[in-house]
């Protein structure tokens, strides 16, 4: 992999990854853009005990464009984009409207190719490969940033997730404190060592592999499977089978099964409500250990377990699985699709079949 760091116009950092080292990445942002200038702000919410961002700035982000006028395809001509370059394998850049910037912070999109018609589920091995790459030269550097607790690699794809642009991409989120989701974790974690003295995420793991009867992929190194609990219609957990804390600590072997596994599953979430429905909405992320041990049960980041954690909003076609009342106002989940039958409709739709 070859890495090229430049700037963008406006002071923005954009980083080129590329699959060979002959690639050429001297191209110049030639737009007459100002300085970036943002305004995050985070609040303590004392009766919930978590953070809330606020960043008034995003009101004004790009919203929808047409095909022709996407600022993540490549610059050509006088229509210039975020990429300056004219093709481009995968890139990073600091988002233009970031949910967390400064000493708050900082968030980065990564374009996962330079074809706008593209999916992630359409990408080569290779192709995926280098995106893996690049969430884990991304994840060993924003760590090192004064004031980041957490790294979140995510994609949100579809417009009824909310998503506003239509180019292939996703995000890096790098908090300035530790995620509710993670804190919750971490505390069963700590509970757990203390009353059995075992580790929460390897028995979880062990027994669906036991069970069977919701692991969708199983390989030599990860795992898919359907959690017991799931709270969405569709959701798939993929863990690597040797806990690790983070991406940095996937050994090689990890990291080469990776995009075969984890492509076959966008490919059959792509699968599950025909061939006739649209591309199925989804939201796929990166639960890694935070960063330091400030305010984390002792121990716990220790027995924290990397995976990825894929779902889709849809519950069957047509019909999505709004957050109403229950879910939105209290935090209680009520889902409309088992777990085990979802894992079936799953192996269902694999590849070939």
């Amino acid at each position: 992999m070859k890495r090229t760091a430049t700037r963008l116009a406006d002071g923005r950092e954009l980083i080129y990854y590329d699959s060979h080292d002959g690639a050429a990445r001297d191209a110049i942002d030639r737009r007459p853009l100002t300085p970036a200038a943002t305004s995050s702000e985070v609040r303590f919410n004392a009766l919930l005990g978590e953070h809330v961002g606020y960043a008034a700035h995003r009101q004004g982000r790009t919203y929808h464009p047409p095909a022709d006028q996407c600022p993540l395809c490549p610059s050509r001509g006088d229509r210039l984009s975020e990429i300056p370059a004219e093709s481009y394998e995968v890139v990073v850049f600091e988002n233009r409207f970031p949910s967390f910037s400064g000493d708050l912070g900082r968030c980065e999109v990564v374009c996962f190719t330079s074809d706008h018609e593209a999916s992630f589920a359409g990408l080569t091995e290779p192709q995926a490969a280098l995106v893996l790459d690049a969430w884990i030269d991304r994840t060993a550097e924003l760590r090192e940033q004064p004031g980041v607790r957490q790294i979140y690699c995510f994609e949100n794809r579809g417009p009824e997730i909310g998503v506003t642009l239509g180019h292939p991409h996703g995000q890096i989120y790098a908090y300035p404190y530790v995620t509710p989701v993670t804190e919750r974790m971490l505390r069963r974690v700590a509970e757990h060592r203390r009353d059995t003295g075992g580790n929460l995420f390897d028995e979880v793991l062990d027994a669906e592999r036991v069970a069977g009867r919701r692991v969708v992929l199983d390989g030599r190194h990860w795992t898919a499977f359907v959690p017991e609990a799931a709270r969405w219609p569709y959701e798939v957990h993929l863990y690597p089978q040797r806990r690790v804390p983070d991406l940095l600590a996937l050994d090689e072997a990890e990291r080469a099964e990776f995009p075969k596994l984890y492509l076959d599953l966008l490919r059959r979430f792509d699968r599950l409500f025909g061939p006739e429905a649209p591309p199925t909405p989804y939201i796929s992320g990166w639960h890694q250990a935070p960063i330091g041990t400030e305010g984390v049960p002792a121990g716990a980041r220790d027995d924290f377990a990397l995976h990825l954690e894929l779902f889709t909003i849809r519950r069957s076609p047509g019909k999505l699985k709004y957050l109403a009342g229950s879910e939105s106002g209290m935090g209680a989940f009520v889902s409309d699709v088992l777990p085990e039958a979802a894992a079936d409709r799953l192996r269902e739709v694999a590849s070939g079949q």
